[in-house]
């Protein structure tokens, strides 16, 4: 016999949580990895950030989309990362960029620009590439990425400017850099 334990209202199950956790999993990586964490942190970091999100999710508001939400424990596990540790330059693009349907010639030239874009995003200051990724990659509203992050409205509207004006430099930088290699 199960002894079941009554849950106060709104708190989440552990079963609901484990599939959370197993919809969710690939998204929270990405956003890491985005976010400039390094390939030798980001299985521990993930599950930081949903022991995180399992501890906090009475604050979640059920109205609102999950991933913006998800999103800004990620922002702030990789922020308290970055002050333990210096971040790693990419070196390599992530491996989940294989897809069947590309020649090698075409595959090669995707895994090239992906690590253009890791890179250039690498070059960008946190709190610019937080509101890019949010509003640019994951396709939130400025409105909804300034909640997110805890920021005023105007605040993620000039971050955006400048992370585009930034990232775009820096893409194109590595693009030229990239044509003048043998």
């Amino acid at each position: 016999m199960h002894t079941v334990i009554p849950t106060p209202e709104g708190a989440m199950t552990p079963f609901d949580f484990g599939s959370l956790y197993a919809n969710e999993l690939s998204y929270v990586w990405k956003s890491l990895r985005r976010l400039g964490v390094a390939f030798s942190d980001l299985d521990d970091l993930t599950q930081e950030v949903f022991a995180t999100a399992f501890r906090r999710f009475d604050t979640y508001d059920q109205t609102r989309p999950l991933r913006p939400w998800l999103f800004g424990i990620a922002f702030r596990v990789a922020g308290a990362q970055r002050k333990r540790d210096k971040r790693e330059a990419v070196s390599e693009p992530p491996p989940d960029l294989h897809d069947e349907g590309l020649s090698p010639h075409d595959a090669a030239e995707r895994a090239q620009t992906m690590t253009r874009v890791l890179a250039a995003l690498d070059t960008l200051r946190i709190e610019r590439k937080a509101v890019f990724i949010l509003h640019d990659i994951e396709g939130q509203t400025i409105p909804d990425a300034a909640r997110v992050l805890d920021i005023p409205l105007n605040t993620a509207y000039t971050r955006l400017r400048a992370a585009r004006a930034d990232f775009t430099a820096a893409f194109e930088q590595l693009s030229d850099t990239d044509k003048e290699s043998p």
